[in-house]
């Protein structure tokens, strides 16, 4: 089990402590009226989780709190953790202090508390104390870096607030913030348990390789403009040639339009006239060929392109509509044939198995047939791609290489037309040559590359099979199929809209969404301010039990800022009580939450800040504070005085 929290605490200044006690395992409600610091419990935690701002709000609170701290507990460890308020114009704390302590000990007074950690190494000792892997390193989708998975990613999913819980654009926490939808995305595969370390290892491999291509096919590309083997290098031969200074024989390699180069330098016109033919008309000719293969290059590749697209989307597809299916277990088990055969639905039994189940059956064999073989088929297209895509780039480089040649070769004629003299018109290429060999020397030591693009690709191929993407996503839709039975439970039971239908937790839309019969109908699109509430206080609950269970590295806590508000209308006096059939809706939430809790048996521990104030249990047993201005109670003791104040 990961860790819960057992206490919440606030130092003033000079020194004196405010505590509020939590249980562990159990349904904790602080409940009180506006502006007695319930929210600020949510942002104290938050904080206290090495957060990069100061996310502490009130004026209160920020003047008179100089110290906030949280206890944490896990299978008898306690772990302390304390962060300063921030100086006067600071941002933020830039230390903390994360100290262990004995099982059930009071949280440090203020004088002994040290403020000597680091915030990036305090997150990373609260991560461990998690359970997080810190060696996992995961791709996240526009980012250049894969990010370390820590703390902070796991209360995506621990905490809602106040403008979060019933808010039908976002479901997770800190998900409006910019660039965390991706993050999400990427680090919830994670937790939930469907990538294991080697595989979070594989694919920052696969990323830094994909990188390194592309690099190197830039530098590549770069060095074709000033390599010797250049068009021009080619069409200054060809000049050479139209000059007399060499013979017409076409060059062997590389190396030998060098040294012809550098022969037709010192050589002297062996005749008066060019030879017969026109190397212009020869190049455009040749840049005909070329463009033809680019176009059929490009084709190909689209066509390649769409087969692996279309692969992945019936892939996804069917594995959704394969694990929904047997995850009802309304076929019964295949192997069991030649027994006794029952009715689908009711199991009861019948004297001959329906021939529609029969059909069903044989469907969903060869449905794992077909995926078997376009998962296998998948790695060879994109190796496929990647082949057609590096003959591209091959003739790519060869227009360039021909228009260069073109280029140098008009230009060499326009001169030489310029020219009546045979002789002239020979120093004139050598002048040109002498310049281009003087100035490739110079170039070439600086952009020498080692094309290892076949390497790359290679490695790029043999990763991608060991990464087994289709199995990451089956599993990874299995798991989701089972949270999402769930979700549907607990949306039944809550009375929401749509639950009638099959609900789904849809990772890439970060939402969930009812599948009804007209299509999706997505969070945002369903009404009313309760059922956004029902449906982000099911989901979570539904990852948490599924968290718990695996054993997964999320604090098993839940924090929720007012879940009743959905129930209040806009003009409620101050301290109006819940009448009618919003209270017995508020009442049904919390009996659905305190149904988890015990479900769990101690994993999970639910903290709700609320306005409403119910007599009904679970709820009175679960009260721990009431904060009202008829009690003088709230978060901040009233003669606390204001930091930097001539009183303390």
């Amino acid at each position: 089990m990961t860790f819960q929290i057992s206490a919440i605490s606030i130092y003033s200044e000079d020194g004196r402590i405010r505590t509020v006690e939590l249980r562990t395992g159990q349904l904790n409600i602080i409940t009180g009226d506006s502006r007695r610091g319930k929210s600020a419990l949510l942002n104290i935690v938050d904080f206290c989780m090495a957060s990069t701002d100061f996310v502490i709000k009130g004026e209160v609170l920020r003047d008179r709190v100089a110290v906030f701290a949280v206890t944490l507990v896990k299978d008898g460890e306690q772990l302390f953790v304390a962060r300063p308020a921030p100086a006067r114009g600071k941002s933020t704390a830039s230390t903390m202090c994360v100290q262990a302590q004995a099982l059930d000990a009071a949280p440090l007074t203020r004088t002994d508390i040290a403020f000597s950690t680091p915030v990036d190494t305090a997150k990373s000792l609260i991560s461990d104390f998690t359970g997080i892997d810190s060696t996992i390193r995961l791709p996240v989708a526009r980012s250049g870096n894969p990010i370390p998975v820590t703390v902070r990613h796991a209360l995506f999913f621990c905490l809602q607030k106040q403008n979060e819980i019933a808010n039908p654009d976002v479901l997770f926490h800190a998900q409006g913030e910019e660039w965390l939808p991706n993050t999400i995305r990427a680090v919830l595969p994670y937790f939930l348990g469907a990538i294991d370390p080697e595989q979070a290892e594989l694919e920052h491999q696969l990323q830094q390789l994909r990188r390194e291509l592309a690099a190197m096919e830039k530098a590549l590309a770069a060095t074709r403009v000033v390599a010797p083997t250049s068009g021009r290098a080619l069409a200054l031969r060809a000049e050479a040639v139209e000059a007399s200074l060499l013979p017409a024989a076409d060059p062997d390699g590389p190396q030998t339009v060098i040294a012809d180069l550098m022969r037709a330098v010192d050589a002297e016109p062996e005749r008066e006239v060019g030879p017969d033919g026109d190397p212009i008309g020869e190049l455009f000719e040749v840049r005909r060929h070329l463009r033809e293969q680019r176009a059929r290059r490009r084709a190909q590749i689209a066509d390649l392109k769409r087969t692996a697209k279309e692969n992945d989307d019936f892939i996804t597809q069917a594995t959704e509509q394969h694990a929904r299916l047997t995850s009802l277990g309304l076929l019964g088990d295949r192997a069991a044939s030649d027994q006794l055969a029952r009715c689908p639905v009711c199991d009861s039994a019948t004297s001959q198995q329906p021939a529609m189940v029969e059909s069903v059956r044989r469907d969903l064999a060869r449905l794992d047939a077909d995926m078997t073989v376009l998962g296998t088929s998948t790695p060879e297209i994109n190796a496929l791609v990647r082949q057609e895509e590096l003959a591209l780039e091959e003739i790519r480089g060869q227009l360039e290489q021909n228009q260069e040649q073109i280029d140098t070769l008009t230009a060499g004629q326009r001169i030489a037309l310029q020219q009546a003299d045979t002789h002239r018109q020979a120093a004139l290429v050598q002048g040109r040559i002498s310049f281009f060999l003087e100035t490739s020397a110079r170039a070439e030591p600086e952009v020498r590359v080692v094309d290892r693009r076949e390497e790359l690709v290679g490695k790029i191929s043999q990763i991608e099979e060991r990464l087994g993407v289709v199995a990451h996503r089956e599993r990874l839709t299995s798991f989701l199929s089972l949270i999402n039975l769930e979700i549907k439970s607990k949306a039944e039971a809550l009375n929401l809209e749509h639950s009638e239908w099959p609900i789904r937790l849809d990772p890439r839309a970060l939402s969930v969404a009812a599948d009804t019969r007209n299509g999706s109908v997505f969070l945002s699109d369903m009404g009313s301010g309760q059922n956004w509430m029902g449906y982000h206080v099911a989901t979570m609950l539904s990852l948490h039990e599924w968290f718990a269970e695996q054993d997964c590295p999320v604090p098993g806590l839940l924090i929720l800022d007012q879940p009743s508000q959905v129930y209040y209308p806009e003009d409620a006096s101050e301290g109006a009580d819940l009448t009618g059939a919003d209270r017995v809706a508020l009442l049904n939430l919390y009996r659905v939450i305190q149904a988890s809790v015990e479900r769990l048996c101690g994993s999970l521990q639910v903290i709700v800040m609320e306005h409403a104030d119910l007599d009904e249990e679970p709820f009175r047993s679960a009260v721990r504070e009431r904060w009202r201005e008829s009690n003088g109670n709230a978060l901040v003791p009233l003669d606390w005085p204001v930091r930097g104040s001539s009183e303390s």
